[in-house]
């Protein structure tokens, strides 16, 4: 999809060369990926404090299994 911005050049050339990327393209598109990414793990913060964990789950248990599994 082809989009027109007005973007300070000044900060696109800094983004690429601290990025080395080697067009403004991918420059924005790593820019606009971290922000999406950062406001994910955002969403995932707000969870904390709000899930109930089961008392019974023993993930020790659980790994042993996995090793007896994949160990040969």
């Amino acid at each position: 999809m082809a989009t027109n911005l007005a973007l300070d050049d000044k900060l696109i050339d800094e983004a690429r060369h601290i990025g080395h990327h080697a067009t403004k393209k991918a420059a924005v598109t790593a820019a606009l990926q971290e922000y999406v990414n950062h406001r994910k793990q955002l969403e995932i913060l707000k969870l904390a404090g709000t899930i109930d964990y089961d008392p019974e789950y023993d993930y020790k248990k659980i790994r042993q299994l996995d090793r007896i599994y994949i160990e040969p």
